[in-house]
């Protein structure tokens, strides 16, 4: 029995290990009035087993109308609704297949308003002000809200899309613009088509705005609002030098375009790596992650979400061999330090026993959103780190990141298989490996059962800073000349440091807006840590600017802990409450549900 055949995704209720999906058409019409996407899909779907007659595919919240096998009328029924999975859609074929066949299954049907993978904004919620705006996020399973499919990243397919749209808006999605034309049906409509020729998971990624576009390079566009486009251009020159750093690390980039979309501020992620359009928001200032994920991610993408480290810590490690050759060995270092501070809070916030902070989670039952943290990415970048130093050096271990890429590429894998792999691409070390706490490392809560020894060289500042102001009574010796040397990066490692002490006495936060004016800093890593320092510290007058920044972007990183701070604050507890409720219309469906759970406000009734 293969692998496959044996694996179960949690998250789905898709009969991958009967069938595939090889190929998706997808033809679909967006309506603004009613916040809905109708249409159809085509699934090509390959057969995997003799005597095959019966196909499930994931849905939630769909109006299913018709569905139909090689133009055959089907028989469907949808299921049940199970939570956060939604409702399975169950289709009889009015025929019989074999392993190796293939069948086109067609579905009609219609979104919900409340779809979670779609983001509708009102005119107002734009930066124009004059068009309404649309996206979708459909990672990790919110794909089966927007098209009914096999919505598990153990499934890989190409795929070819029309969007009809308004004439006075854009479409764009993660594949290759393959022209537009006037809707024949509709001559106050236009409809644009895309074809994605690489296989990926259903990470479909649609935006229907107004934008515009700038070159930005030779394979790269950014696209933005018009009022937003020349400082977005501005801000992601440096796009092609990434990719051809990647490219000279991890091989060829095999997506052809490279694009980028700026969002509006409520996305909830700070990017998101759809192939050929990655989403970023406006907080996001460097690309490098994104970029690496079009290896790590895209073209070789955890089996299912429990092993979601394998996307996200090879990626940690891929953005930070960029930055390496980019801005050199102790840069990388700084920045590993940075990335451990995030996971000790993050293992604090969750609880050190807590089983969402093991490397490989158990999602039975569970929704992987509520899990979403920095863990993987860090732990799993420590595991690679440590492994680096086992193995000879980050060039020996990259070359070994190179060849598993190249080994994987275009599916999906397992902890097991990446592991089985590292052993027989490192044989000859393999009493070193044998050495290893994997069961520590994977399936052990809390911080990883190694601390790796990074170079404080450039963190030196840093701690020296923090400790000042940790154990100096006197504030008069503080000065703006304390902070002039120090680059953006080594500012957000100072707040972080003191983040995880004891809050300093208000008079402290106090002294330091005076001398170091944090206030004006718009850069929002920053920004975020220092108003979380001064609500720490019970300074009110912070409380205010802390929620503006939660309300006024919808980047969890940045709205989670600032309004977990404020409501931690009892004597604003309320006004958090309060604050969120007014909000909650306007935050991305993911953003609303967590923070509800952060400020256990009921969701049902939203009291």
């Amino acid at each position: 029995m293969d692998r496959r055949r044996r694996l179960t995704d949690h998250c789905s209720f898709s009969s991958f290990s009967k069938c595939l999906t090889r190929h998706l058409n997808l033809s679909l019409q967006a309506d603004f009035s009613s916040r809905v996407l109708r249409g159809r899909v085509a699934l090509t779907v390959e057969v995997l087993e003799d005597k095959f007659s019966s196909l499930t595919l994931d849905t939630k919240d769909l109006k299913i109308f018709k569905v139909s096998a090689n133009g055959q009328a089907a028989k469907f029924e949808l299921g049940a609704q199970h939570g956060f999975k939604g409702s399975p859609l169950e289709i009889t074929l009015p025929f019989e297949l074999s392993r190796g066949q293939h069948v086109i299954v067609e579905v009609e049907y219609e979104t919900s308003p409340s779809a979670s993978a779609l983001q509708w904004l009102s005119p107002a919620q734009t930066a124009g002000k004059k068009h309404p705006y649309l996206f979708s996020q459909c990672q990790a399973t919110h794909c089966r809200t927007m098209v009914p499919c096999q919505d598990t990243p153990s499934v890989k397919h190409t795929y070819y899309a029309q969007v009809s749209v308004p004439k006075e808006l854009i479409a764009v999605m993660s594949a290759v613009r393959d022209g537009q034309e006037a809707d024949p049906t509709d001559s106050s409509r236009v409809i644009y088509r895309f074809r994605q020729p690489v296989g990926s998971h259903s990470l479909f990624f649609s935006v229907v705005c107004s934008v515009s576009c700038r070159e930005i390079g030779p394979r790269s566009r950014v696209w933005s609002e018009k009022e937003h486009v020349d400082q977005a251009a501005f801000e992601f020159t440096e796009t092609e030098t990434m990719l051809k750093t990647a490219e000279s690390l991890a091989g060829p980039y095999v997506w052809g375009q490279y694009d980028l979309l700026v969002l509006p501020p409520s996305f909830p992620y700070g990017g998101m790596e759809n192939p050929c359009l990655t989403f970023v928001t406006p907080t996001l200032l460097v690309i490098a992650h994104e970029i690496s994920h079009s290896w790590t991610g895209n073209l070789v993408t955890n089996k299912t979400w429990e092993h979601f480290w394998l996307n996200e810590g090879h990626t940690v490690y891929l953005e930070r061999m960029i930055g390496r050759a980019m801005e050199g060995e102790q840069f990388r270092q700084f920045k590993a330090i940075g990335g451990l501070k995030e996971l000790q809070e993050a293992v604090h916030q969750f609880g050190a026993n807590n089983a969402a902070t093991n490397l490989v989670v158990n999602l039975e039952g569970v929704n992987p959103d509520e899990c979403f943290s920095c863990v993987p990415y860090e732990k799993g970048f420590a595991l690679l780190y440590h492994l680096e130093e086992l193995m000879g050096g980050p060039e020996v271990f990259m070359g070994f990141v190179k060849s598993y890429i190249q080994m994987f590429a275009y599916s999906s894998v397992t902890t097991e298989q990446w592991k089985d792999y590292l052993f027989t691409y490192f044989k000859d070390k393999v009493d070193i490996l044998n050495k290893v706490d994997w069961n520590g490392w994977m399936h052990t809560p809390g911080m990883p059962p190694f601390k790796p020894q990074y170079d404080t060289t450039l963190a030196d500042a840093c701690n020296a800073l923090a400790q000042r102001w940790t154990k100096d009574a006197d504030l008069s010796g503080f000065s703006e000349a304390d902070i002039k040397q120090l680059s953006s990066h080594q500012l957000i490692e100072f707040l972080a440091l003191l983040l995880l002490q004891d809050p300093l006495p208000t008079s402290h936060v106090k002294r330091m807006q005076e001398v170091y004016k944090f206030n004006s800093i718009n850069n929002s890593e920053i920004r975020c840590r220092w108003l979380r320092l001064c609500v720490k510290s019970e300074w009110e007058d912070a409380v205010p600017l802390a929620l503006k920044m939660a309300t006024e972007q919808g980047r969890m990183k940045f709205t989670r802990p600032l309004f977990r701070d404020v409501y931690n604050f009892a004597k604003f507890r309320d006004e958090a409450v309060k604050v969120f409720k007014e909000h909650r219309n306007e935050m991305h469906s993911v953003t609303a549900m967590l923070v509800a759970k952060d400020l256990k406000v009921d969701q049902s009734t939203g009291l």
